[in-house]
């Protein structure tokens, strides 16, 4: 079977902010960010995962990483988790 792709939506406990990124493995990479791994999220520890979508492809799984990155895609997980 092929691989599957993922993009997740985490939000940091300590500050409220969310980080959208994409994967082949969701519970490998929270994990990372929750070590503190990542550069970009480490100095905003703890995170928990609040959404996560499944994709067949990883240009699937990036393309929708782009819209949510972008002002419509923050909008839409502002109403989506409200």
């Amino acid at each position: 079977m092929a691989n599957m792709y993922f993009v997740y939506v985490i939000q940091s406990l300590s500050h409220g902010t969310r980080y959208v990124g994409s994967t082949d493995n969701v519970t490998k990479r929270f994990n990372e960010h929750n070590i503190g791994k990542c550069r970009y999220t480490s100095g905003r520890k703890p995170w928990r995962l609040i959404s996560q979508e499944k994709f067949n492809t990883r240009s699937e799984a990036m393309k929708r990483e782009k819209f949510l990155k972008s002002g419509q895609g923050r909008k839409y997980l502002d109403e989506i988790l409200k």
